[in-house]
């Protein structure tokens, strides 16, 4: 095993390369294959990136239907969402997730092809199989052992499923969820299958986000040459001590539930690209990742009061993607930590930290929202990967969580 670098693991388990020797691959089927594994890869080898599905959705939506889930596919613009149910009584606990991935960057800089499943050394390598096909695939086979176990059962089970989660997120989960309002379809439970573990498997649960407002902010100031500075009006040095002001300045402590409120900068550009004119304005992007202590309006507030004591000619505009939402209590946060006691041996930790998720659009809906999925350590990187042994342990997560909930 030791002259085997690695494998290449194809969308199917059977067709592995000629060069690879018999016994090699029986052990690997023995030791290694898993439905889980199978259909992770299956996806993983679907070049996904934001908003395209690759036809992720109709994989699963097929293992779906044949438990007997009502399929709907919902496409809104050009982003595809999957809404499959199986029961029609509440409660209602869905399964939540997202197909698209973010892009991979520079591919050379890839260990293993990006989009071209990959074992090695006890991880399967590939852009997304962290954040979140891995996650998915885990879902569904839980859902599948779950369903076959247990022909009756008390309430209904459901995925929501987008290809809109790392993109602009206008035409995914926010337009599914007022679609099932529309049609008076209410959620109880909702598990997301985001990667929320830190440095084991359930070590960590996300029961909350904070929100997120970005600002895009044009300093006007006037331009002129770099010789003559008096005759110009540099907003660059203008918007400086504000700059200093906002970087520097403690927002708030947190609270409770929420670390504290931060702001960034994410985006500075200026100047008309010779090095001899002082530029005429002045374009930034920050981005505030906000707790319950602040409203989206105290925050624009601040801000607005802050760029008028420094006296700055200013445009500006607002986007706003999500408030800040928090599942403190209830019957999901206690089978998710129960559950992780007894198949991990620890404890978990709860978590609102991190950026936004889709359980943004749900938990105003009054769903209980929780996070739980792989490690993200990986995640958004170049040579993504998971360990394969988390797949199907976090698919037993995942099917005694729906025991917990809906055979108790």
């Amino acid at each position: 095993m030791e002259d085997l670098e690695f494998l290449q693991v194809y969308p199917s388990l059977k067709r592995m390369e000629k060069s690879v020797p018999q016994f090699i691959f029986i052990i690997w089927e023995f030791s290694c294959m898993s439905m889980t594994l199978d259909l992770a890869i299956d996806l993983i080898s679907r070049p996904s990136i934001t908003p395209d599905d690759q036809g992720c959705q109709e994989v699963i939506a097929r293992r779906l239907q044949t438990l007997g889930f009502e399929i709907q596919h919902l496409r809104f613009g050009q982003v595809d969402n999957l809404w499959a149910r199986c029961g029609h009584t509440a409660p209602l606990l869905v399964l939540a997730g997202h197909t698209d991935v973010v892009p991979v960057g520079p591919v050379e800089a890839w260990q293993f092809p990006p989009f071209t499943p990959t074992l090695h050394q006890g991880n399967l390598y590939g852009r997304g199989i962290a954040d979140m096909k891995g996650g998915l695939a885990a879902m569904v086979t839980a859902c599948e052992r779950f369903l076959q176990a247990n022909t009756q059962h008390k309430g209904s089970l459901a995925f929501l499923i987008t290809s809109d989660e790392e993109g602009l997120a206008v035409d995914g989960t926010a337009k599914v969820v007022d679609y099932l309002q529309q049609q008076g379809q209410s959620i109880e439970w909702c598990l997301l299958g985001e990667p929320a573990s830190v440095d084991k498997l359930g070590d960590q649960i996300k029961n909350g986000r904070r929100g997120s407002l970005t600002g895009i902010l044009t300093i006007l100031g006037r331009q002129g040459h770099a010789a003559y500075p008096h005759l110009a009006d540099n907003p660059i040095h203008r918007f400086a001590p504000l700059l200093q002001e906002l970087c520097q300045h403690t927002w708030d402590q947190g609270n409770a539930f929420f670390p504290p409120t931060t702001f960034q900068v994410v985006n500075v550009q200026a100047g008309t690209g010779a090095d001899n004119v002082i530029p005429g304005q002045l374009e930034v992007i920050f981005n505030f990742r906000y707790n319950t202590e602040f409203t989206v309006a105290d925050l624009q507030q601040a801000v607005i009061q802050r760029l008028k004591a420094h006296h700055l000619q200013y445009e500006l505009s607002w986007r706003h993607s999500g408030h800040p939402f928090l599942t403190a209590q209830g019957q999901l946060l206690e089978a998710v930590r129960l559950v992780i006691k007894e198949v991990c041996g620890y404890e978990t930790a709860l978590s609102t930290g991190g950026g936004t998720s889709d359980g943004r659009f749900i938990a105003p809906t009054g769903a209980q929202v929780i996070e739980l999925g792989l490690l993200n350590r990986t995640i958004h990187q170049v040579n993504e990967c998971v360990n394969i042994e988390d797949l199907d342990k976090l698919s037993v997560l995942y099917e005694r969580i729906l025991e917990r909930l809906l055979l108790e």
